[in-house]
């Protein structure tokens, strides 16, 4: 049985660890209280990222962000990839552990990308087999991600947010908000996010993302938002952000910047500007 008393993270700003920014973080974190990691970068043996991550556990909490378990797959979970993740999460006792509700593998094949599923009444089901075997195998609860989406499937049966719920209710997981990909997605379907939010099952939250995107234009000049995890976040999204934190309250929240990373005061000045709505939501 999964404990769902694990370790939690601080309702404090985060940032996505890099190597670059290793001896910055440590010399001067400003805001920032915990750190998260890519699983799949910390799966081996030794080495330097092993040894970072190390010391790096000593001073801040650690959150674990899983890429490639490919929760919404319609092929059973990789159980060596599992056991690999199991393996991590023992030694390292992370605060949380997250993953993604999307799939990345078929047929013994792996694609660079979170690809989306249609919600119906079927894939609920396997994707709560998933997660209630992920979360048995490694003894706590995981926390599953809203995922940033650029269509919509005809056979679709469940609003996204009542299938998240749904999913919560049947494995007891928690659920990361990423405010970000709730932004994009509504944006690129002409729906409000606030709405979104306003529907969204908050109790269940454990963790919110903040990241940047890229705006561009489909073929029919309509806003096509991409979750590019490489700028800044923009002024809706902190906008949407606070609009969360009416309905969360404080929750620990991380700013996700994975690709034209910046240097280390451009991160940490976002990561303290988060830490500023946190503190008003507080107050």
């Amino acid at each position: 049985m999964f404990d769902s008393l694990s370790p939690r993270l601080p309702a404090a700003p985060g940032i996505g660890f890099k190597p670059r920014h290793y001896g910055e973080i440590l010399a001067d974190p400003g805001a920032v209280r915990w750190l998260e990691i890519h699983a799949e970068n910390y799966m081996g043996d030794g080495g330097r990222p092993l040894a970072q991550l190390r010391a790096l556990a000593g001073r801040f909490a650690i959150s674990v962000h899983g890429v490639g378990l490919s929760i919404g797959g319609a092929e059973p979970l990789d159980k060596a990839h599992l056991a690999r993740l199991r393996h991590l999460m023992t030694w390292l006792n992370p605060a949380s552990f997250s993953e993604h509700l999307a799939w990345s593998s078929h047929g013994g094949a792996f694609f660079n990308d979170l690809l989306p599923l249609p919600y119906t009444d079927a894939s609920l089901g396997r994707v709560c087999d998933h997660i209630d075997e992920v979360q048995e195998a490694l003894g706590r609860q995981m926390l599953l991600e809203n995922p940033a989406t650029y269509l919509a499937f005809t056979e679709t049966t469940w609003a996204e947010t009542d299938f998240l719920a749904e999913i919560a209710r049947r494995t007891g997981c928690g659920l990361l908000l990423d405010v970000n990909n709730v932004y994009v997605a509504r944006t690129n379907r002409a729906e409000d996010p606030a709405a979104y939010i306003d529907a969204f099952p908050v109790a269940a939250v454990g963790e919110i993302h903040l990241g940047g995107h890229d705006a561009q234009q489909d073929d029919h000049g309509a806003p096509l938002l991409i979750d590019s995890h490489g700028a800044e976040v923009v002024d809706p999204v902190w906008a949407l952000y606070a609009h969360t934190l009416g309905r969360t309250g404080p929750v620990a929240t991380l700013i996700e910047w994975d690709n034209d990373v910046p240097d280390w005061p451009v991160l940490a000045a976002e990561a303290a500007r988060a830490g500023a709505v946190l503190e008003g939501v507080q107050a």
